[in-house]
């Protein structure tokens, strides 16, 4: 299992907007279904989005984020808007193997892959 590669995350005031890219240089093919979790300090990892033959959101972030893929590019992409101090955390990429659902899509145990992670920070 290759891992993804995160980038993009930095430090943004809120109200601000950050694109996420995560890129699967090491798949050569194969269906996936590639999501966003995020961790912040002294919490559990939480889904934020994926895409699979639907998009699925987290609730805190709905209306605000968006994920597509760019599959001639091996790359998702997570469009952060509106931003809130809340958001900050590290935000990891991976994939599940095959399509996923509603409720897969937000089971980390199904996910392989992960990055290293990239910093989002949102400054109040």
């Amino acid at each position: 299992q290759v891992p993804m590669v995160e980038s993009g995350g930095g430090l943004v005031q809120a109200g601000g907007s950050l694109r996420l890219s995560c890129e699967a240089s090491g798949r050569t093919g194969g269906v996936y279904s590639p999501g966003w979790f995020r961790q912040a300090p002294g919490k559990e990892r939480e889904f934020v989005a994926a895409i699979s033959r639907s998009t699925y959101y987290a609730d805190s972030v709905k209306g605000r984020f968006t994920i597509s893929r760019d599959n001639a590019r091996n790359t998702v992409y997570l469009h952060m808007n509106s931003l809130k101090p809340e958001d900050t955390a590290v935000y990891y990429c991976a994939a599940v193997a095959g399509s996923c659902t509603h409720y897969s899509c937000r089971d980390r145990r199904l996910y392989r892959s992960w990055g290293q992670g990239t910093q989002v920070t949102v400054s109040s």
